[in-house]
């Protein structure tokens, strides 16, 4: 009888299989990520904290109430309430008013509790007839 242990071979952790597996798995998550192309709106974001109100001269003012009525106006204008109140009323009456005025800046005037998707709606709107100084008013801060 023989009871004395055999030697056992040297545990050895493969550095070089590790490695492949940790570039196969790169690989698969590499080519599995979804990419996305965001446009880019270049827009002015208001300061509420300034004792002067700023006026433009001209401009196109978008106004939307609480329910995300539109109506349009500008300073050579009344303000109406679009007849057609749907993203396709909307972006043709942008597109009759800025025939000549593209250049000029979009200010939108939203309500606090508006819809968000109704502000990004219009955003959008004004993005794709050529409006690219869009901008949103501001009420004055309330001095106590």
């Amino acid at each position: 009888m023989d009871f004395r242990r055999k030697k056992r071979a040297p545990v050895d952790i493969g550095l070089i299989p590790m490695i492949d597996v940790l570039l196969v798995l790169l690989f698969f998550f590499m080519m599995a990520t979804t990419f996305r192309q965001h446009s880019d709106l270049k827009i002015d974001l208001p300061q509420a904290e300034g004792s002067e109100i700023q006026q433009t001269t001209k401009a196109i003012n978008l106004y939307i109430d609480a329910k995300g009525v539109y109506a349009l106006g500008s300073d050579t204008e009344q303000v109406t309430v679009l007849p057609n109140q749907n993203l396709e009323g909307l972006k043709a009456a942008l597109v009759k008013m800025a025939d000549t005025s593209r250049h000029l800046p979009f200010i939108i005037n939203a309500d606090g509790k508006t819809p968000h998707q109704a502000v990004v709606s219009a955003m959008d709107i004004a993005n794709q007839i050529g409006f690219h100084h869009i901008t949103f008013a501001i009420n004055p801060p309330e001095t106590q």
